[in-house]
């Protein structure tokens, strides 16, 4: 017998010895104790095959329903045949497994799109006793492309390739003068009050006080640039207020007036917070830990919009943020995202959303998050200077 077939054959035998072995251990208890009743409660785990779950799962590990008795090998189906505990007992892993993995599912944030409906549908921030902390992280397959580490989750019909994180340019000319316009479409956006920082809402996880919404989170990137020593303009008009629809028209008016004053502006933040909630209601808030301290994850969102061609240069703009943000923190950004959405974002080829948390984070978190963003991406920015 060849080597290798030795090695695949050892494991099943030693996992059908330790079955056989706890068999005889459980009927020989049985047979030489006095211990009324034990035939009894032995003939009654037929009923109940929770030991053979037990030995199943842990003899097994975790292989599909449909390959466990081929994983126990020879001896393992063996024993699965003559033992009626044994094999109920693989009915009942598998269902187990299966309720498992419907629960992981379940606990899967779904993302609401805020950017992309009117006035989005969220319960009033009572319920925020039941917020799920969670870190987002890229996958292999389905709508997400990668390419070196770096992940692009695509929720357009476009039919795309990873060869698309390559394809555009990044040419931004920073000159003097101001450089970088911040801006917020859903200024009034806000977080959870869990971390005392209380406010009056205008609607739920939204307020007008602009200490407390994202427009702060604004202008903590706005400190980190110019302490980078570059040229900011912040505007904190709230153009979603006080109505939620056409907000998009508004701040995409003030874009081009900002850009019409101001020629040297080569990038476009839209800063915002995303709101994320489970098919149960149950609110989630995006964190990671970098260097001890607990920040809420940041997401850059591209828009591809109506009959554009020319958005894959932002998106390369976001590839070389994305790529800054991988290297400096460990979990920092979540996956970038493609939308079908213009969000203004072909007024320039420096345009970037970016969402800070969810409206589960807390302020605090949102603040730190935003920090550490603004550093990176200053990172891009002087080498792109240079």
């Amino acid at each position: 017998m060849r080597e290798r077939e030795k090695r695949g054959l050892l494991p099943a035998v030693r996992r059908g010895i330790a079955l056989a072995m706890a068999l005889v251990a459980l009927w020989a208890v049985v047979r030489t104790a006095d211990l009324p009743g034990a035939g009894e409660a032995l003939a009654a785990l037929g009923d109940r095959p929770a030991i053979a779950v037990g030995l199943l799962a842990r003899q097994m590990g975790a292989p599909p329903e449909d390959a466990i008795r081929a994983e126990l090998g020879g001896m393992g189906g063996l024993l699965l045949d003559t033992s009626p505990l044994l094999a109920a007992g693989t009915d009942a892993v598998a269902r187990l497994r299966q309720e498992r993995a419907e629960q992981e599912n379940a606990q899967q944030p779904e993302d609401l799109d805020e950017d992309d409906i009117e006035q989005p549908d969220l319960s009033p921030s009572r319920q925020e006793e039941g917020v799920i902390e969670t870190t987002g992280k890229g996958k292999e397959g389905g709508q997400y492309l990668s390419r070196e580490g770096i992940y692009l989750y695509n929720r357009t019909d476009l039919s795309l390739t990873p060869e698309v994180l390559t394809q555009g340019t990044v040419d931004l000319a920073l000159k003097e003068g101001p450089q970088i316009l911040i801006y917020h479409t859903h200024g009034s956006e806000a977080y959870s009050q869990a971390d005392g920082e209380v406010y009056t809402e205008s609607d739920p996880y939204r307020t007008t006080d602009c200490t407390h919404n994202v427009v702060r989170v604004g202008e903590k990137m706005a400190e980190v640039f110019r302490a980078y020593g570059f040229e900011v303009v912040h505007d904190t008009t709230l153009y979603d207020y006080p109505a939620y629809s056409g907000a998009y028209d508004r701040s995409g008016a003030a874009v081009k007036q900002w850009l019409e004053e101001y020629p040297t502006i080569q990038l476009a933040l839209d800063v915002h917070r995303d709101a994320l909630q489970g098919s149960d209601g149950s609110i989630y808030k995006m964190v990671s830990q970098e260097n001890g301290e607990k920040v809420a994850q940041v997401m850059l969102v591209i828009g591809t919009g109506e009959e554009r061609t020319d958005w894959k240069n932002n998106l390369a703009l976001a590839v070389e943020v994305q790529k800054e943000l991988a290297a400096d923190y460990v979990s920092l950004a979540r996956p970038m995202v493609l939308r079908s959405s213009k969000y203004n974002q072909d007024l320039l080829p420096g345009a970037l959303l970016v969402e800070v948390g969810g409206h589960g984070n807390t302020l605090t978190e949102a603040l730190a998050g935003a920090r550490l963003f603004a550093e990176s991406a200053s990172q891009v920015l002087l080498g792109l200077r240079q």
